[in-house]
């Protein structure tokens, strides 16, 4: 790749921008009848689809040696030393019910690491990026993660199982544990918006399973690049392709969490 990483995060910025506004003026239309259903609990919208192939278009002009693993499954390109992954709708469930949180989530991989994340929390008007080595940022202006010291202290977030209820015990155990040990667990329904938050010191940490790549591949550079810590739940490296993710704002906080994480669902 010839390309400035700079460069090329604040064209894709631009890119989930512009997006972003399509799928928000696209909002006052939608009927039950635009809803379709993937899976359990698991929607999909023209809106969705249309946004997808116009990310792809626009990104495949950005960087055309990559290729692509997304969610709608608009195209087919992988198996390439670059990858992007992309949710052009993250938090389908709040858009089809009208409320104000759902984002655009595009990452680049480079093998088997992210090196660039973009999420744009659509009616905030907030977007976050960061690209390896360069920071992490929000509307131009540089972010940290918070400096809270212990969980005692820390705002969590999670998000609820809604399709695989297999590991549902383990979690309730864990979330109830969290509502004891902290300020509290907020549940918003997009979970690049969570690892944002983290990022940008809203939340102290985030913990959820059942994940998909293009649920977490950005925000979890822009919490990297902000200073924090992200890892699964058995402290290892496989948060992009194993389903489970835990991120947090120092290594104090992540510690009390992540013992309690591999307690709970008896990781080693």
């Amino acid at each position: 790749m010839k390309k400035d990483p700079k460069t090329l995060c604040l064209k894709v910025c631009e890119v989930a921008r512009e997006t972003g506004r399509f799928i928000r003026d696209e909002l006052p239309g939608i009927t039950s009848s635009d809803i379709e259903v993937k899976g359990l609990h698991s929607y999909v919208t023209h809106v969705d689809t249309n946004a997808e192939k116009r990310i792809v278009k626009a990104l495949e002009e950005l960087l055309p040696e990559a290729g692509f693993i997304v969610e709608e499954e608009s195209i087919s390109k992988q198996g390439r030393e670059y990858k992007w992954v992309v949710d052009p709708l993250d938090g389908t469930t709040n858009y089809i019910h009208g409320l104000p949180c759902f984002s655009v989530s595009i990452a680049l991989m480079q093998e088997s690491e992210v090196i660039l994340g973009v999420v744009y929390e659509i009616m905030q008007d907030e977007c976050f990026y960061a690209w390896e080595g360069g920071g992490a940022f929000l509307n131009g202006k540089q972010i940290k993660v918070s400096g809270t010291d212990s969980l005692a202290e820390s705002l969590l977030a999670t998000g609820f199982p809604y399709h695989d209820y297999s590991l549902l015990e383990p979690y309730m155990e864990l979330f109830i544990w969290c509502l004891h040990k902290t300020h509290g667990v907020r549940r918003i329904g997009s979970a690049a918006v969570d690892l944002s938050y983290v990022a940008c010191g809203r939340f102290e940490g985030f913990f959820e399973y059942g994940l998909n790549p293009w649920d977490v591949a950005a925000g979890s550079i822009i919490v990297r690049e902000a200073g924090g810590k992200v890892t699964d739940f058995s402290a290892g490296k496989n948060f992009i392709f194993g389903s489970e993710i835990v991120a947090a704002n120092n290594n104090n906080v992540y510690g009390e969490l992540i013992k309690k994480v591999k307690e709970a669902f008896k990781k080693e």
